[in-house]
């Protein structure tokens, strides 16, 4: 803030005081006068260090020389520091002359207006809460308010609420200003919080007299000062002056507008439905009280276009009671609100794609689940994900995918009504909320999505791409379960059409009956009840090297396990396959890293100290932005040694979360962990991803060793990946080595490190007591 802001705002604050005492008995006039002189006289060219001093024995004239000395010495405060550059809402509220503040559970953020109402410093009031600086009347209002708008519960958003002033160790000196709050959830650094603005209640003014004229050319210079839009009215709601604000803001000069009802100036009508407010100065009148717009006002036929105002007005009376007329304060809000509205918008909204994101699509969800259970309304939930979208990535590389999605995204935009909601849910999916549509023009809308995505040529430099999407449909009825179970039946009708080619697939009553019939919801059940009881085991199977000399490396790899009810062992891939589908795979993760690092760190799990444990890691698991610090967290809690940690990580897995793989493998890699690149060779984008990730070893699809003795084309394959591999500098492993003639092969054509039947079969990890 320059200083000639801050003047601006220095005298702006003091020609309002002056206002108000502007129609005060005359025998006030030569103190006031004495006042002004020497405000003037600082103004013009004296030293912010000055102190305005008066010998009066009236209380009144005693309270404003003590807040302009306040004012003055915050003046020469700010002069000597620079404002500090941070995030946006820093910046700007900074700037603005309204109280703002961020809060959580806590004060997060507090602009120096609203520290000085208080009289504290801003770090003095950072962690405490608002609550705290109110009277005990209003405490429980406050802290109830907060608490409901944070959880997201009906209350007001805007009140009004008297602050405590303190000073010292916090001793409450009596009242301060009187404030009206408007709050708004927002999403800061990572927690749920509420910007909240603080307006000061414009208070009824009364006088005794009116200025002779000769003292009018003062006050109205002082009053244009004022950065804040004020304008006088008579006792007929007629315009008697403007000062130089109000004339930016409406476009008029103060003789053009002098004689006209405020009204004919601009309209003042409510933001949302424009309607056209009753008129505030009237109102405030007839009524003889201080008139507070409770809404947001749109005012039209500003100079500048449409602006958003708050509007406060107070009628001016004599000591006798009788009313001279109004004064009105137009606050401008608009940037304010621009910078609410952005923050909002970006805690709700996908980057990429600026469709909403998973977190406000199943707010969304659990409205329309709420209004389905009432009976009320009939839904049908969308699932989509995206057919041969990896070889876009894969050919193109993750620029030409992320074009592909924004394209996709206003394909399916276009392709629903304006009731209807589309969000990115993650990766390559999509999902549709289609609000009161019958499930017969539910399957129409989605067999149109279905045909303009595979219509939709995607063109990248010189090559053109196509691809398609498999959607599953859920119908949202009154006997519908939750959200949770809504999008899980969704993902599995997407699964069958997909797997059955058919590009949709309605999961109905009896989709549900088959699916009980053919385990799929006992698959969910089943997982449920073993994450809940710990059911899942550890089993490994050992890595070994391919010459002795070879001491170091991977010395095996975790894998989970899981039996039924009668003891047998389920076969991996189905339940993990079902993991997947229901999105548990992640917990499952999860509990596969706490229980080997658990392990690891207690020396229950043994191996030599040069060589590590791998762990594969999901796509899923991946995605997750709070699995990197779930694993960090773990390794300082178990006292595991990272460098005797190896994270598989599956090449489609790192295409289809580049970024997140990225970060994941860099922040791990530099505490010491290792990492190998499995399933090398699947995805024609793998060359590509070696020298963008800090990897240490590949391990080579096991699809190539089959037969490797004898397929030279595979041969030739395997050696290609061994020479990139040496001049990169990583290591090889071969896995699936089912055999000795495969094994003999392996070693001959020169990887690293072997893993398959041949070396040993899967079998429960030896942990020691």
């Amino acid at each position: 803030m320059s200083i000639i802001a801050l003047l601006c705002l220095l005298f702006g604050v003091a020609a309002l005081l002056l206002l108000v005492l502007y129609f005060l008995q005359r025998r006030q006039l030569s103190a006031l006068e004495e006042v002004s002189q020497q405000v003037q006289r600082t103004a013009i060219g004296g030293s912010l260090k000055t102190r305005i001093e008066l010998h009066t024995d009236q209380p009144e004239l005693a309270a404003l020389v003590t807040a302009v000395n306040h004012l003055i010495s915050r003046a020469a405060l700010a002069a000597d520091q620079v404002p500090p550059l941070g995030a946006p809402i820093g910046a700007l509220g900074d700037r603005v002359h309204e109280a703002v503040l961020i809060h959580a559970q806590g004060i997060r953020y507090a602009n120096p207006q609203f520290a000085s109402l208080l009289g504290r410093s801003v770090e003095e009031l950072l962690g405490r809460r608002l609550d705290e600086f109110v009277p005990p009347e209003y405490a429980e209002l406050v802290a109830n308010n907060l608490r409901r708008r944070l959880a997201g519960e009906a209350t007001a958003e805007r009140y009004e609420v008297e602050l405590s002033a303190v000073q010292g160790q916090g001793a409450v000196q009596g009242q301060g200003a009187r404030l009206e709050l408007s709050t708004w959830p927002i999403e800061h650094q990572g927690e749920r919080a509420l910007l909240i603005l603080g307006v000061e209640v414009l208070p009824t003014q009364t006088v005794e007299a009116l200025q002779p004229p000769e003292r009018r050319s003062r006050a109205r210079l002082t009053l244009d000062s004022l950065s804040e839009a004020l304008v006088t009215t008579d006792q007929d709601g007629h315009v008697e002056y403007l000062n130089a604000a109000a004339a930016r803001l409406l476009g008029l000069d103060s003789s053009a507008a002098a004689g006209k009802p405020i009204e004919e100036l601009a309209r003042v009508v409510e933001e949302n439905d424009r309607k056209l407010l009753g008129e505030p100065v009237r109102q405030a009148l007839s009524s003889g009280a201080p008139l507070n717009i409770a809404r947001r006002a749109l005012l039209v036929r500003a100079a500048s276009g449409e602006r958003l105002i708050e509007l406060s007005a107070a009628p001016i009376r004599l000591d006798t009671g009788e009313s001279v007329g109004a004064v009105v304060l137009l606050h401008d809000v608009t940037e304010i609100r621009g910078l609410a509205r952005q923050i909002s918008y970006q805690a709700t909204h996908d980057a990429l794609t600026g469709l909403i994101n998973r977190r406000e699509f199943e707010h969304r969800l659990q409205e329309a689940m709420d209004t389905a259970h009432r009976g009320d309304s009939a839904h049908v939930l969308c699932y989509l994900d995206l057919d041969r979208f990896k070889s876009v990535n894969d050919s193109g590389g993750h620029v030409a995918g992320d074009a592909m999605l924004r394209e996709i995204a206003k394909i399916l935009r276009d392709a629903v009504r304006d009731s209807d909601t589309v969000a990115r849910i993650g990766g390559d999916e999509f999902g549709m909320l289609l609000v009161g549509c019958p499930l017969d023009k539910a399957r129409q809308i989605a067999d149109d999505v279905c045909r303009a995505v595979r219509d939709h040529s995607f063109v990248w430099k010189d090559k053109i791409f196509s691809v398609g999407v498999s959607i599953g449909l859920v119908e949202l009825a009154r006997d519908s379960g939750s959200i949770e179970e809504a999008l899980a039946a969704a993902d599995s009708a997407c699964y069958v059409a997909k797997r059955q080619g058919g590009h949709i697939a309605i999961y109905s009553a009896r989709d549900e009956i088959f699916a009980r019939e053919t385990g799929e919801i006992h698959w969910l059940q089943t997982l449920q009840i073993a994450l809940r009881d710990n059911r899942f085991e550890l089993y490994c199977q050992r890595i070994i090297a391919s010459y002795p000399a070879n001491d170091e490396g991977p010395a095996m790899e975790v894998l989970v396990r899981l039996r039924n009810d009668l003891g047998e062992q389920l076969v991996p891939l189905e339940f993990l396959r079902a993991a997947e589908r229901y999105r548990l795979i992640g917990l499952i993760d999860r509990w596969v890293v706490q229980t080997t690092l658990t392990g690891l760190g207690r020396g229950a799990i043994v191996i030599d100290p040069k060589r590590s444990i791998a762990i594969n890691i999901s796509g899923q698991t991946l995605a997750d932005v709070q699995f990197l610090e779930f694993v960090v967290e773990c390794l300082d809690s178990t006292g595991a040694n990272p460098a005797q940690v190896c994270f598989e990580i599956a090449e489609s897995t790192v295409v289809a979360n580049f970024e997140q793989a990225r970060r994941f493998v860099g922040v791990l890699h530099g505490m010491g962990c290792r990492f190998a690149l499995d399933d090398f060779g699947s995805g024609i984008g793998s060359f590509a991803n070696l020298k963008n990730l800090a990897v240490d070893y590949l391990k080579i699809d096991g699809s190539f060793f089959k037969n490797l003795a004898r397929d030279t084309v595979n041969q030739a394959m395997v050696s290609a990946m061994i020479r990139l591999a040496r001049t990169l500098n990583f290591k090889v492993i071969a896995e699936q080595i089912e055999d000795a003639s495969a094994l003999d092969a392996a070693r001959q054509i020169g990887v690293d490190y072997l893993q398959g039947f041949a070396i040993g079969r899967p079998e429960r990890l030896p942990i020691a007591a």
